[in-house]
C-alpha cells in the first residue's frame, strides 16, 4: 500500500502521525512525507532563508528514522499557504505523483491558518488528482481513496474514529521529533512549550481512550466516494 502524509510544516508529522507512519513502513508500505510549507518563520533568532535549509534538512533525518521513502516539500513559506487554484494545482501534482491508497492531512478545524488551508487544499486536491481531464503536470489521474484526519495539536476539539496503537514506536516517534531541533528548541523559548513532553502526554491520553499505553488518533473523512468497509490503518 501507498500511504501519503500531508502537513502544514516539517515537524507537523512527527507530533501527530510518525508513529503510525513508522508502523506502515514495517508492514511493507511505501510511505511518502510532504510539508507544504519551508517552516521559513519558526524561529526569532535564525532568518528565514537559513531556516528553510535547517528544516528540510531537520525533515529529512527524522523520515530516515523510520525509513519513510521520501520527504518532500511543496514549496511555500510559513503563513503563504492560501486557497487558490495555484496552490490547490500543486497538491494534486503531489497527489498524482504519490499515487497514494491513502492520504493523512490536518483536521479541518486544526488551529492555525496553514494546518485548516492545507486540510482544505487536500480535502479539494484529492478529488480534483482524480480527474483525467483536468490539466496537471503528471496526466494519469489518482485514485479515489480515503482521507484521514490527524489529531490536533493538543488534541482540542478531536473526536477520534480510530486509533493506531505506536506502544512500540513511542521511543521512535520522540526521536523523529527530536530531529526538528529548531522548532523544539523555539518553541520552548517562545511559548514555553515541552514538545517532548506534550506529545508522549498526547499518545499517553489516546492510549487510555482505547486500551494501549501509547496510541495516535484519527478521523476519517465521512463523505461521499471516500468511504471503506476495509481498515487500512495499521
Amino acid at each position: 500500500m501507498r500511504i501519503l502524509a500531508i502537513g502544514a510544516h516539517p515537524d507537523d508529522i512527527e507530533l501527530a502521525c510518525c508513529g503510525t507512519l513508522a508502523k506502515c513502513v514495517k508492514r511493507g508500505d511505501t510511505v511518502i512525507v510532504c510539508h507544504v510549507s519551508s517552516g521559513s518563520l519558526g524561529h526569532v533568532v535564525i532568518p528565514p532563508d537559513e531556516l528553510r535549509l535547517i528544516r528540510a534538512n531537520e525533515a529529512k533525518k527524522a523520515g530516515a528514522l523510520a525509513g519513510v521513502h521520501e520527504v518532500i516539500c511543496a514549496g511555500f513559506d510559513d503563513l503563504e499557504i492560501f486557497d487558490t487554484k495555484a496552490a490547490r494545482d500543486k497538491i494534486v501534482d503531489i497527489i498524482k505523483y504519490a499515487n497514494p491508497d491513502l492520504i493523512i492531512t490536518h483536521d479541518p478545524n486544526d488551529y492555525m491558518p496553514d494546518h485548516t488551508t492545507v486540510s482544505k487544499l487536500v480535502f479539494d486536491a484529492s478529488f480534483t488528482a482524480t480527474l483525467p481531464n483536468y490539466k496537471s503536470k503528471y496526466k494519469q489521474p489518482a485514485k479515489m481513496v480515503p482521507l484521514y484526519y490527524m489529531d490536533t495539536l493538543a488534541g482540542v476539539n478531536f473526536n477520534p474514529t480510530e486509533y493506531v496503537d505506536i506502544s512500540e514506536e513511542i521511543e521512535l516517534k520522540l526521536q523523529m521529533l527530536a530531529c526538528h531541533e529548531s522548532q523544539v528548541a523555539w518553541m520552548c523559548e517562545h511559548d514555553g512549550i515541552d514538545f517532548a513532553d506534550m506529545v508522549k502526554t498526547m499518545s499517553r491520553f489516546r492510549g487510555y481512550q482505547c486500551g494501549v499505553a501509547y496510541a495516535e488518533a484519527f478521523r476519517q473523512c465521512q463523505t461521499y466516494l471516500k468511504g471503506t468497509t476495509k481498515r487500512l490503518l495499521p
